[in-house]
């Protein structure tokens, strides 16, 4: 595949989407983060429509996340072994299979608790095989000198995928019931399956020779040549390009306790605080302003022409702790509105940043791999900020522990802005490879 060449600045939007197959991997991970959203509300109501208690909701939904936890590196794997347009294809298809055939037996009254259990496994899974195979594919869609705008619009389709995807799985619980939200699920990852597929087609192959970030060539292994290493050594490798790489390991260190400190600030106190001043109507109102910052963050980001988007994306996270001052200090309703708006315009400046970073700089045969990495370290935080937000809150009060959120993601941000290969990192161009010598010596 010829990629033809880069348009003007003022029309690069449009240029990117002239790309078929980046226009049908943006429509598919769209539709994956749309079903994967709306998964866990109608699974909730559907278990409460059965009967079950909020203890079997908790159980049916949580088995999503270990689900996708115990799999995230398995998923990585998958993705770099096998061609990445395969693998989701195969990832929505059984997604889709699953989860119609559940909301059928849910709306025949044939659905106990346990085949919920299952679906909710089987999109944990289909969620660890998709992050990471599509992040890695996206390379594969644009020329080089398009990524950035590649990315901003990818997660913008991601971010409009969520949002629909929440809202209307209540809307559908609520009007026609969750059967009928689980089959539309169905639908949606059915179409995701077809546009993988199409993207699979006009995506350009990958080369026969990958170049390292420190410059040097290393060959490719084709379908006929060398065998192929052991899962367990793939796996081994996969961790030496993610820990041999000074930036990457500090950044994820940096979201393992900003993610946490979030998770619990404003997924757990914030529902208290809003209880307790403007109430929950408002709150939804929040949160849906947090998303709607992260779209005109995506705008922002994608006519960017910085040669330093790690630094900027990384010191930008320092912004995280403005929605959680505004809660500490019951602020105005106002200005904790306008704190969740830029706190979605941060995030998707740091999100994009990241991506880019990893593409540009990351081999292509083992980048599946370096994001599973990423990603895990990523979602165990979640679980741990929510389950202590709620403890250190009754012990010390919900202001100081927002409070002392604050202090930490400032904390975490400075010492990640430390890093010389952070603060270095330049778009279009690598970074220094630590651990280039040591490979090289293998």
């Amino acid at each position: 595949m010829a990629f033809p060449s880069s348009r003007p600045d003022r029309d690069i939007l449009r240029g990117v989407l002239r790309h078929r197959a980046f226009r049908a991997l943006t429509l598919g991970r769209s539709l994956t983060f749309f079903g994967n959203s709306m998964a866990p509300v109608v699974l909730a109501f559907a278990v409460l429509d059965l009967g079950g208690s909020a203890v079997d909701v908790g159980f049916v939904v949580g088995a999503r996340s270990v689900s996708s936890v115990l799999l995230l590196l398995f998923g990585g794997l998958l993705a770099d072994r096998l061609p990445r347009a395969l693998v989701l294809q195969g990832a929505a298809a059984s997604a889709a299979l699953v989860q119609t055939g559940v909301g059928l037996a849910v709306l025949a009254d044939r659905a106990p608790i346990g085949v919920l259990l299952v679906l909710s496994v089987v999109q944990g899974a289909v969620a660890a095989v998709s992050v990471p195979a599509s992040a890695a594919l996206l390379p594969r869609t644009v020329p080089p000198g398009e990524l950035r705008p590649a990315n901003a619009l990818s997660r913008m389709g991601i971010n409009t995928g969520m949002i629909a995807g929440t809202s209307l799985g209540g809307l559908l619980a609520a009007v026609a019931g969750p059967g009928w939200g689980m089959v539309l699920d169905g639908v949606a990852f059915l179409g995701a399956a077809a546009a993988y597929r199409l993207a699979g087609r006009a995506a350009a192959p990958p080369s026969a020779a990958a170049a390292e970030p420190d410059g040097h060539v290393r060959a490719v292994e084709s379908a006929g040549g060398t065998e192929r290493a052991r899962p367990w050594q793939d796996m081994r490798q996969g961790w030496r390009e993610f820990a041999s790489r000074t930036w990457v390991w500090v950044v994820v260190l940096q979201f393992f306790v900003v993610n946490a400190v979030s998770a619990g600030g404003i997924q757990v106190l914030g529902p208290a605080v809003a209880d307790a001043t403007f109430g929950r109507t408002a709150w939804g109102f929040v949160l849906a302003t947090q998303m709607a910052g992260a779209l005109v963050g995506g705008l922002l980001v994608a006519r960017s022409r910085s040669r330093h988007a790690l630094r900027i994306g990384v010191a930008v996270v320092a912004l995280d702790a403005l929605p959680l001052v505004a809660l500490a200090e019951s602020a105005d309703l106002a200005l904790l509105l306008m704190a969740m708006f830029a706190n979605g315009i941060a995030l998707e400046q740091f999100s994009v940043a990241w991506d880019l970073s990893l593409q540009e700089n990351v081999p292509q045969e083992t980048l599946a791999r370096v994001y599973s990495y990423d990603a895990l370290g990523s979602t165990l935080a979640l679980p741990l900020g929510e389950m202590a937000a709620g403890p250190l809150a009754e012990r010390f009060g919900v202001r100081p522990t927002l409070l002392c959120g604050v202090g930490l993601v400032l904390l975490v941000t400075a010492g990640a802005l430390g890093s010389s290969q952070v603060r270095g990192l330049t778009a279009g161009g690598p970074v220094p490879d630590e651990g280039a010598a040591e490979r090289a010596a293998v």
